[in-house]
């Protein structure tokens, strides 16, 4: 069966099933395809050939379109040093190369990756986005210790796969946007400061002339505090961080 590769990527602009804006500043974006990505690098022991490299408007890195020996096409993301005609394979004892994918138990300490699977079989989830990358570094019965981007080090399943390699696509972050109408058609709406508006649309509105907030704690556009923790969930993966990204 042939995987549909794309698909027409639905528009909600911040909002939720009952149409009321729960994310501010959306909308408005290009229509745009959605590539499916294979997260999951399912098709084992099957070499495939890159036959083309394309840009993605959804996520800041690079896709690789790669045919595979029995016709299947997929995309995958495009680590650095991926090239037109290179062959990627996926299973447990293949060659520790650029776009190969197997599991954190098969791979040397010290190995660059990306597309991390947290949980075994669910596909990656972690080192995505362009320039990242986590590091190998150490085995703990059936755990792997892993540096991630961010500094942190945590311990994820060895059994999960990942795929070997940096990804590219690294000055994104250096782009220069250049005018607002790029930022429109990207889906991002102006912010609008507060204390710019009317009373009646912001608890820092109104006043003669260039006023502050005029009062001791500011406020969300909806009254409540934006000083402080405003979040107080329990993240259930602490006991599998080893080294908080925060030093």
């Amino acid at each position: 069966m042939t995987r549909k590769l794309k698909i027409i990527k639905k528009k909600n602009s911040g909002r939720d099933s009952s149409g009321r804006i729960t994310v501010r500043h959306k909308g408005g974006e290009h229509k745009r395809f959605l590539r499916v990505i294979d997260f999951k690098r399912d098709k084992r022991e099957i070499i495939g050939k890159v036959v083309s490299l394309e840009y993605d408007p959804n996520r800041t890195v690079d896709v690789a379109l790669v045919q595979y020996a029995d016709g299947e096409k997929r995309y995958i993301l495009r680590p650095e040093g991926l090239k037109l005609g290179d062959e990627v394979v996926a299973g447990p004892k293949v060659d520790i190369k650029t776009g190969n994918a197997l599991p954190l138990s098969e791979m040397p300490l010290g190995t660059v990756i990306h597309n991390v699977e947290l949980n075994p079989g669910k596909g990656g989830q972690m080192a995505r986005s362009s320039g990242t990358s986590a590091t190998l570094q150490a085995r703990e019965k059936e755990f792997v210790h892993l540096k991630l981007p961010s500094g942190e080090v945590r311990k994820v399943r060895s059994t999960g796969y990942a795929t070997v390699g940096m990804l590219g696509n690294l000055d994104w972050k250096n782009e220069i946007i250049g005018k607002a109408g790029r930022k429109r058609n990207m889906g991002i709406r102006p912010t609008v400061r507060g204390v710019a508006q009317n009373p009646s649309s912001h608890p820092h509105g109104g006043g003669e002339g260039r006023s502050g907030i005029g009062m001791s704690i500011p406020k969300t556009y909806a009254g409540r505090p934006a000083v402080g923790n405003t979040r107080k969930r329990k993240k259930h993966s602490n006991k599998y961080i080893l080294q908080s990204r925060k030093k």
